[in-house]
This record gives C-alpha cells, structure tokens and sequence, in this order.
C-alpha cells in the first residue's frame, strides 16, 4: 500500500506561480508512472500532467501546455507540479496518483490505470 500526500496548494492571483509537491511512502516509488489530475466544482476529474516512474516520458493536458511541469526526484520519492502563469480557470482540487505498474518509460493516461491517490490539495487562483 503506497501513501500519498499532496502539499503546496493556496490562493494566487492570476498570472503567479504554485509548486505542488507529493510525497510519497515505499521503496518502489521509481517503479510508479505519476500524475496529477484535478477536479473542479461541477466538473469531472481530469489528467492535468504525468511522468513515467524514470522521469523522461512525460504527458501535458494541452489547457496547461508550456505553463505546467511535472517533475520527480526519485531519491525524494516526491512528484511535483509548477504551475506557472495561472488562470482562475485552473481553480480546482488537485490529486497526485501513482500507478504501480507501469513501463519505467511510459506515462499513464486513462484513470483506471491509477492505484494510489492522495486526498487532494486546494488551489484557487483569483482574478
């Protein structure tokens, strides 16, 4: 069983910046495919970014494509989210989740790939 915890989440004004991190329990984290997904009010949980468990694949939701990085620090067993040049409409719920059992080489993208999920961290960005 693999524990996540999401932290980094607040409120911004539009145009700033937030670095979410996830950290996460085990030994086999760099084994894991990572992403974050978000969930706003009244709309369904979509895959905002995601990384393979060796870093070099990575996957952008083309609403955040040149403004969002994932990165890992495997040594850290952390994920993290920069969220750069924010938008309200990026106000949301955002959730790390790891996939057990995906290619070092290759992202997760459908939901159901996920295993693990941490309990969420609010970000609200003001207009």
């Amino acid at each position: 069983q693999v524990q996540l915890v999401e932290s980094g989440g607040g409120l911004v004004q539009a145009g700033g910046s937030l670095r979410l991190s996830c950290a996460a329990s085990g030994r086999t984290f760099r084994r894991y495919a990572m992403g974050w997904f978000r969930q706003a009010p009244g709309k369904e949980r979509e895959l905002v970014a995601a990384i393979s468990g060796s870093g070099v694949t990575t996957y952008y939701a083309d609403s955040v494509k040149g403004r969002f990085t994932i990165s890992r620090d495997n040594a850290k067993n952390t994920v993290y989210l920069q969220m750069n040049s924010l938008k309200p409409e990026d106000t949301a719920v955002y959730y790390c989740a790891a996939d057990r059992t995906t290619d070092p080489l290759v992202v997760a993208r459908p939901i159901f790939e996920y295993d693990y999920w941490g309990q969420g961290t609010q970000v609200t960005v003001s207009s």
